[in-house]
């Protein structure tokens, strides 16, 4: 099968958001109050604090949906090659491995010692791969079957748990300060580090070695959130199958993509499950997994089927290498940015005013990783798992 270019720009897109972060956009439109449009790009470049969606909160259930979608086209091409299944099955748990234990270098980066947690991106990935592969080889009603069943028991076991009352001490168990996002009723068993998968964490973690005991993540994350991660990469299992397979399959994708948007949407307006990603919770897997739909549609039907790829290539050269700029984004952010204040001076970074800083320099910073990953590409060397 040929190379869907659809795919590789998605991913690019994704990595450009990624790399956005280096920009601080949202801090910097804290610094505009009045400005409707600093506004609005800083409620896009940053998370919500708890319920709801901005475009940055799509990045990570976009990355992980493409995983999914990349495992049929990946496993289509092994076969074709003659590759075993145990052969296939090995190189699946090697990478299953190395994401667990990537996601936990990123997560201890700027610390003394190892930071034990299973909330990061790719370690979420790594924890549901061999699920997620195993269902590769699996028809659509088995793919459903299991989508449902972790979508499932992910809310019995948030909705089972007791609802919490507030800290005494909120500075103890990493409440951010000021936080005033707490939700009420039914919801409240979806409370910020009150909820199931902290008190899942408050176990599991502190079974690590830790500098001190593990009190809560400031962002809320859980490893818990990997029982609707996998449905997310399940959800991407389908479209790689419908753009495998069908010859026109962006009816598909956005039939699919509508269909769980407004599901998530009834589930969360009933009452039944709040869409918060930083839980993940199951109706984030699935309204994000329906705007993720939705993009691959379109992006399938104006790469892919209509040839309109005029714009395409400074995004093929971050996705087909994203590994290696997502890594890079989280290793290489600190020692860039304080490079370029070394060598060319502040000065030059505030010609457009102090508040704006942090933006020129994020800026030259992305431009300096889009370099790298472009003369990588030239030689065509690419970091895979």
């Amino acid at each position: 099968m040929h190379r869907l270019l659809s795919i590789d720009v998605y991913r690019g897109i994704v990595m450009f958001l990624v790399g956005m972060r280096l920009m601080e956009l949202d801090e910097v439109a804290l610094k505009f109050p009045d400005s409707a449009i600093w506004q609005f790009i800083g409620f896009h470049s940053g998370h919500v604090p708890w319920v709801g969606c901005s475009l940055n909160d799509l990045i990570n259930p976009s990355f992980t949906f493409l995983t999914g979608t990349s495992l049929v086209l990946s496993i289509s091409s092994r076969i074709m090659k003659g590759q075993s299944k145990v052969a296939m099955t090995l190189h699946a748990l090697w990478r299953s491995v190395a994401l667990i234990f990537l996601g936990i270098f990123i997560r201890s980066l700027g610390r003394d010692t190892t930071n034990w947690t299973f909330d990061e991106t790719l370690t979420q990935m790594g924890l549901g791969y061999m699920v997620v592969f195993a269902l590769a080889f699996c028809g659509t009603k088995t793919r459903l079957f299991w989508c449902g069943a972790f979508l499932v028991a992910h809310w019995l076991i948030f909705a089972l748990h007791p609802v919490l009352p507030p800290h005494a001490d909120p500075d103890a168990f990493n409440v951010p300060e000021g936080w005033n996002h707490d939700v009420g009723g039914f919801f409240a068993h979806w409370n910020h580090n009150r909820n199931a998968g902290w008190s899942f964490d408050l176990w599991l973690l502190n079974e690590f070695p830790r500098v001190r005991p593990y009190v809560g993540y400031l962002g809320g994350y859980t490893t818990l959130n990997v029982l609707s991660t996998i449905p997310t990469m399940i959800l991407g299992l389908m479209a790689g199958t419908w753009l495998k397979q069908t010859t026109q399959p962006t009816r598909r994708l956005v039939i699919a993509g509508t269909s769980l948007i407004a599901i998530s949407l009834g589930i969360h307006f009933g009452g039944i499950c709040p869409i918060i990603k930083h839980l993940w919770t199951p109706s984030w897997a699935l309204f994000s997994g329906g705007c993720v739909f939705l993009t691959l549609a379109t992006l399938h039907y104006l790469v892919d089927m209509r040839q309109w790829r005029s714009w395409t290539f400074p995004f093929v050269v971050m996705g087909m290498n994203s590994l290696t700029f997502y890594l890079m984004r989280h290793t290489l952010e600190v020692p860039l940015a304080k490079g370029l204040k070394q060598h060319l001076g502040k000065g030059v970074f505030q010609i457009l005013g102090r508040p704006m800083q942090p933006v020129l320099i994020g800026a030259c910073s992305l431009t300096i990783l889009w370099l790298i990953v472009f003369w990588m590409h030239r030689r065509k060397l690419y970091l895979k798992l």
